[in-house]
């Protein structure tokens, strides 16, 4: 078991952890939560041995084998096989020794030199050597690989990709003691449910940091919290956290009081008494109980990062409609490689949508089409009078200049914004601007690249609500974000008045956010009909369903179909009941399929969405009059003048009769749109 006691951890002046003591057990699997700087990172440098302890004892098992994601860029031109299976060290000691051995050379009757050889060859095959290949390169494509880039060599892919592939490294080497450090950071959903189901299956002990709610709640079951140089066991996991410590402050809070009532009367009694000779020996006991006393901390409200997107100045509807077309982008030699076709959707005012889809079947594309960075490659979009877009990059920065501070960004903004932009320009102005987001003093001239990812996030989202969008364009937004900065965002979104589309693969913030989803993949975009555990069960059925076309691809010699998602990992029993994914369509009519499919789903959500919004409008009209019947009630339990009690209650009656109206005509419209779903 790791064991720390009494432990003391500074950075420099600062004190990180004070006299802390913790015990994990073998086999517990451990989430790592704290403010950004709390010291989380600093506690994993202790753990692999690359930081020591300022005081106190720490242990953990000599003979534990420790694997952990490297957070250096890869720069080799191995191929992206070989350098995971390097990520296992075991195996790759016994290769060193196996190539030394046999450059040794031995007399024939060397029987030593023999023995040595023969012992390698076994530990090789105990360490896996004979499945080496295959194990790395199910991980390979676990994390969103494709199936054809198994073979590139590791520097030809982009920094996330890169990072991928350390955790890829990571997840090889056989360990006791597995760290991860934000490992969803670079991954879309479909890797992210691949991840869970392995670290689900993973047996040794795991600590994680992650800011991923949700991952949290189904990888671990022990809580740490790092607050205020301290360092608290909680025992479940991040959601089973929240409850218990709102419960400890609240008893904390409720000590707290009672002890300053009972300081604030001891104080008083010293203050009257001391110089009364008779009263003398009283108000010294006293003294000495107020010096002997324990005194409770106070809870100390951290202040909570929030901010709110502006009223936007028009809202044109609908946004905008995309007809017949395709998207892709244009290759090196000229031509066009076309990801999505026959898209014909309609983004409304007001709407909340969530863009699913597995890796690489284009949400990306579909929303730099949308945000005008690439052209489509036929049919149009026409945008409505007015469409302001509001774009957070998949890569900050895209958007970000890495040689410019906060307040050069946001004058130049300002500057571009012209005449018509109604915020203050004057510097003061827009350095308080930064300043609500959390750019203060000597940050707003700190260059960008030289800031933290969750900075640059928060800067863009900065730039973003100047800007007064209508519609916004969010793409994997919460990369880098720490728990309370995406509360935040899920916050500002749900009280933004504009429309959302999002792509990400934080699905606390999705459920939090959306109200309805598009399924990008097999090159259209359409309709899910389907909450997020649908859609989980449903990638590992259209990875299952890819393997097995690809496999009856390679047996008839065909052409090699489009790239697919990473194959199935070995999920939980609850996901094998999946939504049916669409039968593929023969080779002929695969293009006609599709746009027929996409048609009917199109002619289904036209029928279906004025219901939706009827119900929607009943839902808000039923929590208005929930409240007023509510208030009405307290009003009657209390003396009224005889006047205000009749007009009370003439009000409680309008509102009971408008509720039982709308909720049966609630019912009928469930009804209606039920039987449209049964119909299709």
């Amino acid at each position: 078991m790791i064991t720390l006691k009494n432990i003391v951890l500074r950075r420099s002046a600062k004190v990180l952890l004070d006299h802390v003591s913790v015990t994990l057990n073998p086999g517990e699997k451990v989430g790592l939560v704290g403010r950004n700087g709390a010291g989380k990172s600093t506690l994993f440098a202790l753990l692999n041995g690359s930081l020591h302890e300022d005081g106190g004892d720490f242990h953990i098992p000599a003979q534990w084998r420790m694997a952990q994601v490297a957070q250096n860029m890869p720069e080799t031109s191995e191929s992206a096989t070989e350098f995971v299976i390097a990520g296992d060290t075991r195996l790759a000691e016994l290769r060193t020794q196996l190539l030394a051995l046999e450059a040794i050379e031995a007399e024939p009757d060397d029987h030593d030199h023999g023995m040595a050889l023969a012992q390698l060859y076994t530990d090789l095959a105990d360490a896996g050597e004979h499945d080496a290949v295959p194990r790395a390169q199910a991980l390979i494509l676990g994390l969103g690989f494709q199936s054809h880039e198994l073979d590139r060599p590791v520097d030809s892919f982009s920094g996330g990709w890169r990072m991928r592939l350390q955790l890829a490294r990571a997840l090889m080497c056989p360990s006791d003691l597995l760290l991860l450090d934000e490992p969803t950071n670079h991954l879309d959903l479909d890797a992210l449910v691949w991840l869970e189901a392995w670290l689900k299956r993973y047996a040794g002990t795991m600590i994680v940091i992650s800011h991923d709610r949700e991952f949290l709640d189904a990888v671990t079951q022990v809580t740490l919290h790092i607050d205020n140089a301290q360092l608290t066991r909680y025992g479940g996991n991040y959601s089973v956290f929240e409850t218990l410590q709102a419960q400890q402050l609240e008893l904390q809070q409720s000590a707290f009081a009672k002890q300053q009532d009972k300081i604030a009367h001891l104080q008083k009694f010293i203050a009257r008494f001391k110089a009364k000779a008779s009263k003398a020996k009283q108000a010294q006991s006293r003294v000495k109980a107020l010096e002997r006393m324990e005194k409770i901390a106070p809870v100390l409200a951290n202040a909570e990062f929030t901010f709110e997107f502006k009223e936007p100045v028009n809202l044109p509807n609908p946004m905008l409609a995309i007809s017949e077309a395709a998207f892709g982008y244009t290759a090196d030699d000229g031509s066009h490689k076309c990801i999505l076709e026959g898209v014909d959707r309609s983004v409304l005012a007001g709407q909340r949508i969530g863009i699913l889809g597995a890796n690489g079947q284009g949400k990306s594309t579909l929303v730099k089409t949308i945000a005008r960075d690439l052209a489509p490659l036929a049919g149009r979009i026409t945008e409505g009078k007015g469409l302001s877009i509001g774009y957070f990059a998949q890569q900050e920065l895209d958007v970000l200049r890495s040689g410019e501070n906060p307040l050069e960004h946001i004058i130049r903004l300002a500057r571009d914004m012209g005449p018509n932009s109604r915020e203050p320009s004057r510097e003061q102005d827009l350095r308080s601007y930064l300043g609500s987001f959390n750019f203060s003093g000597d940050m707003v001239k700190q260059a960008v690249g030289t800031m933290s990812g969750g900075e640059k996030a928060r800067l863009v989202l900065a730039m973003i609500v100047w800007q007064r969008p209508n519609l916004l364009l969010l793409d994997e937004p919460t990369n880098h974000l720490d728990l309370a900065t995406r509360e935040a965002l899920a916050m500002a979104l749900n009280e933004f008045e504009g429309t959302v589309m999002l792509v990400s693969h934080d699905r606390a913030l999705l459920r939090s956010v959306c109200d309805e989803f598009w399924l990008v993949g097999r090159g259209v975009v359409g309709p899910f009909d389907g909450d997020l555990d649908d859609y989980q069960r449903y990638l590992l059925d259209e990875s299952k369903r890819l393997r097995e076309l690809a496999k009856e691809n390679q047996r008839s010699v065909e052409p090699e179909p489009q790239a697919a998602p990473a194959p199935e990992p070995v999920a939980p029993a609850a996901a094998s009941s999946a939504p049916p994914a669409p039968a593929p369509a023969p080779q002929g009519g695969a293009r006609e399929q599709r746009k027929a499919d996409a048609q009917a789903r199109q002619q289904m959500a036209e029928k279906t969405r004025p219901l939706k919004r009827e119900l929607e409008k009943i839902d808000q009209r039923l929590q208005v009059l929930g409240c007023d019947k509510s208030e009405l009630e307290s009003r009657l339990s209390t003396p009224l003048p005889p006047t205000e009690i009749a007009d009370c209650g003439r009000r409680l009656k309008a509102a009971d009769d408008e509720i039982a109206q709308l909720e049966e005509r609630w019912l009928e419209l469930s009804d209606q749109i039920e039987a449209l779903g049964a119909s299709a």
